[in-house]
């Protein structure tokens, strides 16, 4: 069964949510780093916040879409959120 307009939104927010709030506790982290360290993970975290900004911004526009456009765009919010989660771990990976 397809997943409908409203389930697909609701796993990208949830996925975002549980990233983001990760991201909180890494830039906690960050800030008690000094020197090279703290600004390498303020970069990082600073290019993750921009792609949680795309996705969001793309989720709601796939809630908001019309009924025809919204199935082609399911799937570029979805890249838009698993390109996020790849970035985000990655940058885990480095810490």
């Amino acid at each position: 069964m397809t997943p409908t307009r409203d389930e697909i939104v609701a796993a990208i927010k949830q996925k975002l949510d549980e990233t983001n709030a990760m991201l909180d506790e890494f830039e906690k982290k960050a800030a008690k780093t000094s020197g090279e360290a703290q600004a390498k993970y303020e970069e990082q975290l600073a290019k993750l916040r921009e792609q949680s900004e795309s996705v969001q911004a793309k989720m709601k526009e796939l809630a908001d879409a019309g009924d025809e456009a919204w199935k082609g765009m399911a799937a570029e919010a979805e890249k838009l959120r698993d390109a996020f989660i790849h970035s985000f771990n990655y940058f885990k990976s480095q810490l």
